[in-house]
């Protein structure tokens, strides 16, 4: 008998336990009630068409002087970077002294079709720094990006780096073009002309099953079969349904942002071969020369690490630090490794850069 062969006694027992556990898993989910995101409390100070900036109410009496503003990206929700208490990377920043600003995008419609990614970047970004510098009495302040919210706030400070003070990304794409980027792979061949000409607004759901589909066995199959195994605890079971509330809230992407974004990035590796036009400006990496804080994931599937560690041969800084995270693109915002090692990081590296 090979190792692997199970006897039939045995597989019905595995059968027999697997739908005990699912008959129980029925009665804790009608038990979970509504799923709640967000712990941290904040208030909006600015708003523009969608855009909401979120003032963080700090966890200090005397925060660093120099506000944090978070610039998310637009394929997701925001509220993953303060999903729920203790798996928080932002109740981290707060607690480690930090006064935190965060850009809520909300969700286009198709008013919002023929918005371009100059608007994001040289419109709603820029308006929202020059908001907080006012509100602080500041000419400078210190930029976090996520994702592509870090693409966008390299192009930002590279354009602006007389109103940042300091530079922090994290799994931020740059060279678009390595070779183990798997997304990448799948949409540089792909007819964004045609796409965006027949949809308008990409639709968010079809963006997230092209996610998904970078790992289909793990991400549409066993992780459901693996489910089965939490539904005897109720508070495991809601933040699995937490998870499952944040991946599936996929806003639209704006038609014409979400072309250049495939073809200038993507498609054409602008940002590292510097041939990206905003307005009358070229995006010029080489202007970064305010401090830079790179944090990338080990593990990344989305954002390879070799995608993000590209940015230290194209910043024109001496002052660059690169931090590695032992996982992947979305555990460095919610596991608990994640909360002990990534906001006090941040805040001993800013707390050494304020003056």
């Amino acid at each position: 008998m090979f190792p692997f062969q199970m006897r039939p006694d045995q597989i019905a027992n595995e059968i027999y336990e697997f739908n005990s556990k699912l008959a129980q898993g029925l009665n804790t989910l009608t038990e979970i009630g509504d799923i709640e995101v967000g712990v941290s409390e904040k208030e909006v100070v600015y708003e523009e068409d969608k855009l909401k900036l979120y003032h963080f109410i700090p966890h200090v009496n005397k925060p660093n002087p120099v506000p944090l503003l978070i610039v998310y990206a637009l394929v997701n929700r925001p509220y993953m970077a303060d999903l729920q208490d203790g798996r928080s990377m932002i109740q981290g920043l707060l607690d480690a002294g930090l006064d935190v600003y965060l850009i809520d995008w909300g969700y286009p419609d198709g008013g919002d079709r023929y918005l371009t990614l100059d608007d994001y970047i040289n419109g709603y970004i820029d308006r929202c720094v020059n908001e907080i510098c006012d509100r602080h009495n500041l000419k400078k302040i210190n930029l976090l990006g996520i994702c592509q919210g870090g693409s966008f706030s390299c192009c930002y400070t590279a354009l602006h780096t007389e109103k940042v003070k300091n530079l922090i990304t994290t799994v931020t794409p740059i060279d678009f073009h390595t070779k183990d980027d798997l997304l990448s792979h799948m949409v540089r061949n792909v007819d964004i002309d045609l796409l965006v000409e027949t949809v308008g607004n990409v639709p968010g759901e079809l963006l997230n099953w092209t996610f998904l589909t970078l790992k289909p066995f793990r991400l549409m199959g066993q992780k459901y079969m693996d489910l089965v195994n939490l539904l005897d605890d109720t508070k495991k079971a809601k933040d699995f349904m937490r998870m499952e509330k944040w991946i599936f809230d996929s806003p639209d992407q704006v038609g014409e942002a979400y072309r250049e974004f495939i073809k200038y990035f993507y498609q054409q590796n602008g940002l590292v071969k510097g041939n990206i036009k905003f307005g009358k400006k070229i995006v010029d990496l080489e202007n970064i020369t305010v401090p830079v804080l790179n944090i990338y994931a080990k593990d990344d599937h989305l954002v390879p690490p070799d995608s993000s560690k590209a940015l230290e041969g194209c910043v024109g800084t001496k002052d660059y630090t690169a931090l590695e995270f032992p996982g992947g693109h979305i555990g460095i915002y919610v596991s608990g490794k994640a909360q002990k090692m990534i906001p006090p990081s941040v805040a001993e590296w800013l707390g050494k850069r304020t003056k």
